[in-house]
Order: C-alpha cells, then structure tokens, then sequence
C-alpha cells in the first residue's frame, strides 16, 4: 500500500482534528501521517483532549494549534485525504490543497462546546474520541489500492455518517 497523509480540518484545531490526528498516526502507522490544522486556530490544544488522548495511551508531545495556511504552502506535505470534522469548516472555502485530494466531510459535535459539570464536559470529549477512534478505524479497513476516487469518496462520506 502506498503512503498517505491525511489532514483534519476543523475551525478552532483545538480538540477534534488534534484527536483525529493523533488516533491516525498510531493506528494507521506506518501507511498513514496524519496532520491537523484550523480555519481559525484557537491558539491552545484543549487540556481535555491531551487528557483523552494520554488515557487512551497515545503520545501528546508536540501538538499545537495550527493554521490551515501552513498546509497550503508549496512546500507543505501533499494531501491524498482531507476531512473535515466540523460544520463549521465544512462550509467554508478552504484553501486548494496541492495534489488534489479526496475530501470528506466527518461532523462530530464540539466537545469545546459543551457545557455543565467537568464530568458532563470530560463525556464530551470521550464521546468524539470514540466517534473519530470509529470512524479511522473505518478507514483503515476499506481496500483502498483497489477504490476508484468517486467510490473512496462515497466510502469516505458514508463513514462520516457512522
């Protein structure tokens, strides 16, 4: 199987698409490097998602908000997956990515987002850890060297749903 990066796009690049990341690069190893980025960069990876990601026994070294723009650049990695795990992201006029790469949309609700007792938000973050650990999971099974673009992508789109 050839080698593939795959980015995760999400507004603020401080839960959704960092957790996306990290659950690829461990799971699809070596075939896969995973990168995440943001429309709108909070700045700050949120201590809940290092704190689900180090439970779940992944490294959390190194992670950082980040600009989507750092991928956008002519030297940036050549994107074969783009996916989107927010709605927000979704509908925005992303960048043109170098090398064209399939695209897929993956809305996960917001743990950022969630509101009431630290153990309510601590769910919420559990919650779209275990839904991205789904759906790249997923991903990683589907025959991709023997997928047409259009079939991959519709393959891509329906795991989105799962």
């Amino acid at each position: 199987m050839p080698h593939c990066n795959v980015l995760f796009l999400c507004t603020g690049n401080s839960a959704r698409s960092i957790l996306a990341e990290a659950i690829m690069n461990r799971k699809g190893a070596p075939n896969f490097t995973a990168y995440s980025t943001g429309s709108h960069p909070s700045g700050k990876v949120r201590p809940e998602a290092l704190r689900q990601m180090e439970d779940a026994g992944l490294n959390i070294a190194g992670f950082r908000s980040k600009s989507w723009d750092e991928f956008a650049k002519p030297d940036a990695p050549v994107m074969n997956f783009v996916f989107t795990v927010c709605d927000n992201a979704a509908n925005e006029a992303c960048p043109v990515w170098p090398g064209q790469p399939i695209t897929a949309h993956w809305g996960v609700p917001d743990p950022a987002a969630a509101m009431g007792t630290p153990q309510e938000i601590e769910r919420s973050f559990t919650q779209a850890f275990y839904i991205l650990e789904r759906r790249v999971t997923l991903v990683l099974s589907l025959p991709l060297t023997s997928l047409d673009s259009m079939a991959l992508k519709s393959e891509l789109d329906n795991i989105g749903k799962k």
